[in-house]
């Protein structure tokens, strides 16, 4: 393996780590807490690393400007379309910095994720867990929709999900309860 000096290590840190905790209260809880653990670090860099006010300051412009837009299109108005061709240039400034600003985060956060994903999907007691949901959370939650994308194991129920898709749930879960908690504007990433 060409990354085995890199791999090796970490993933003897990450077994250092979570088998315990896998081998006592089993694969679901530990991927709940890897998950839980990665929430917080990505919501932590998002909230050190993006300036929220301008965040939100930058995208109530996007609006106002989105909106202006529309009316000038369905009102067929020259000067308006005019006026708004103007102010496009600025949009599209406006729109690059917020999208550099928002992979600020991601670029600290890659790679770390990658390397627990790849571990993960490695450690045969995570790779083999397999959730079993009732069909009322099944159904709210669109799994069959993430079944279309992602594609079950042969023999794993149509009503399950396995780590993958139960990391993606727990993680979407806690990183909502993590930006509420450390007061992050809506719409960063």
């Amino acid at each position: 393996m060409a990354f085995e000096f890199i791999t090796q290590p970490v993933f003897a840190a990450l077994d250092f780590v979570f088998m315990p905790l896998i081998n006592t209260f089993g694969p679901m809880i530990g991927v709940f807490v890897i998950s839980t653990i990665v929430a917080f670090f990505i919501t932590l860099a998002n909230k050190l690393l993006v300036d929220q006010d301008k965040l939100q300051d930058s995208q109530k412009k996007m609006k106002s400007f989105q909106q202006e837009m529309m009316a000038a299109q369905k009102s067929g108005d020259p000067k308006a379309m005019a006026k708004v061709q103007e102010n496009q240039a600025e949009f599209m400034k406006m729109q690059q910095q917020m999208m550099m600003n928002s992979f600020k985060p991601m670029i600290v956060t890659f790679v770390p994720i990658i390397l627990v994903f790849w571990w993960m999907g490695q450690e045969t007691f995570i790779s083999k867990l397999v959730v079993e949901l009732p069909s009322f959370i099944f159904y709210v939650l669109l799994v069959p929709v993430f079944h279309t994308f992602y594609h079950q194991s042969p023999g794993v129920p149509y009503m399950a999900i396995e780590w993958l898709g139960w990391y993606f749930l727990c993680s979407f879960a806690m990183s909502m309860v993590f930006r509420k908690f450390m007061g992050l504007k809506s719409g960063g990433i």
